[in-house]
């Protein structure tokens, strides 16, 4: 039978009810979604310390080298509007489990190829699921927590990458420490990518479906079924029947949030926010290694050790930012990020034109707190304004817009930072916070503990 007012009436109910109540399974399941993060940190910042080992090897063109640093990235913008979109259409269950089992079979794969180019395809290839799933799991985390909790775990995903960065620093410096040979440090490093992907798909298996998915597409028997066993709530609003329910286009959520002034002006943020964080960081963690020969760390495993103990402080911001959300909103934690880089940029910018290196380092541990706290929730706002029934497409499209400046950058900010120097071109990066603090200012709405009408 087709959805009548009633059921529809129904189904509203039951979604803002369920945005409510509290799970007592909630917080494990943010948490699952959340540790995927570290399979991606790990493949993004791994290749980053190899890549003059496979260099060595292959002797591959500048073109093709950069391919294969920036292939995953590229690979995402592609798996976050696909996985996004079929998240919605599919089901979240079925993505959840289908990308963590690509990427298990992608990063071994890595470990065997035979050539840069097959590498620069098995990379391109594994950035789909990696782009697929972070969006993916943040229409998870939307729908299997009440608002207010759901806004926080949401904003942790920077302490999670700062914690994948730490633990493949660490194994890149053991190896490095243990003087293996270069071509097995690669090949092991990519290859390990698989080891927390398949821990993660063994503790994610037994997940049900979102009882929300569920519920805007029908299926209200297992709702039912589902929320008796996440929220222990049997959902009698719901009637016993199943529903035909009309399924909407996926570019119908761009149209759907221009109806609401404060959904789409959040939306939009988020967008700005994505490109922003996106843009200063990939440009700035390009800077690093160049950073810190200025200030006379030169070795392979001095850099290792000395980003290590940066993105341990990274790790602490990206920990403390979510804790202070609920105090000063997601308006604040972004205006205070925003605002701390900017000055950090600033700074090193000065420290470069007036020969006072020393300051740098100080300089890049400050502009790294800020980067945690503006990037901690430029994907929370646009996936909890979203809709259910557009939440992973709504996800996946404002991911993209992390991923668009991190594949560029690779291949333009190195010409333009040789082109125009370290202290323009620090200077230049300053422009990324400027823009992404306006829109914080002048356009994002507060929006933690967000409910749809």
């Amino acid at each position: 039978m087709s959805i009548t007012e009633s059921q529809q009436a129904a189904m509203n109910g039951a979604v803002r009810h369920l945005v409510s109540k509290y799970n007592p399974k909630g917080n494990r399941v943010g948490w699952l979604m959340m540790s995927s993060i570290l399979v991606e940190a790990w493949d993004l910042y791994s290749i980053a310390f190899v890549l003059v080992f496979i260099k060595d090897q292959f002797h591959p063109d500048p073109l093709l080298l950069g391919l294969a640093a920036a292939g995953t990235q590229g690979g995402a913008l592609f798996g976050a509007l696909l996985g996004g979109w079929l998240s919605d259409k599919i089901g979240r269950r079925v993505m959840f489990l289908a990308t963590m089992i690509m990427f298990i079979v992608l990063a071994l794969a890595q470990a065997f190829v035979t050539s840069i180019e097959w590498l620069v395809v098995i990379r391109f290839a594994l950035g789909v699921p990696l782009g697929s799933d972070i969006s993916n799991g943040y229409t998870y985390i939307m729908e299997s927590m009440p608002k207010g909790k759901r806004e926080v775990m949401g904003n942790r995903w920077q302490f999670m990458f700062a914690i994948g960065e730490v633990m493949t620093l660490a194994v890149i410096a053991v190896f490095l420490v243990a003087n293996l040979d270069h071509e097995l440090v690669w090949r092991v490093t990519l290859g390990l990518g698989a080891v927390p992907a398949l821990i993660i798909l063994l503790m994610r298996h037994d997940l049900p479906e979102t009882a929300v998915w569920l519920i805007r597409h029908g299926r209200f028997r297992e709702a039912k079924q589902v929320s008796m066993q996440m929220f222990g709530d049997n959902l009698d609003m719901l009637p016993n029947e199943d529903a035909i329910v009309p399924k909407p286009r996926p570019t119908a959520f761009l149209a759907d949030i221009r109806k609401d002034p404060i959904r789409w002006r959040a939306t939009l943020y988020g967008w700005i926010a994505c490109f922003a964080q996106g843009s200063e960081f990939s440009t700035f963690a390009f800077y690093l290694p160049v950073l810190f020969v200025m200030v006379g760390v030169s070795s392979i495993l001095g850099i290792d050790l000395v980003t290590m103990a940066l993105y341990c402080v990274a790790a602490v911001a990206g920990w403390v930012g979510p804790l202070l959300t609920p105090k000063i909103g997601q308006r604040g934690i972004s205006i205070a990020g925003f605002s701390i880089v900017l000055v950090s940029l600033l700074v090193a910018a000065g420290a470069l034109y007036t020969g006072q290196t020393v300051i740098l380092p100080f300089a890049a541990a400050a502009m790294l707190w800020g980067h945690y706290w503006d990037a901690s929730n430029c994907m929370t706002i646009p996936t909890v304004v979203a809709k259910p029934e557009y939440r992973g497409t709504a996800s996946g499209f404002a991911y993209m817009f992390v991923k668009l400046p991190s594949f560029l950058a690779i291949f333009l900010f190195p010409t333009v930072f040789a082109a125009i120097g370290q202290a323009n071109a620090t200077l230049l990066v300053a422009i990324f916070p400027l823009i992404g603090l306006l829109a914080a200012i002048f356009i994002l709405p507060e929006v933690y503990g967000f409910e749809h009408d």
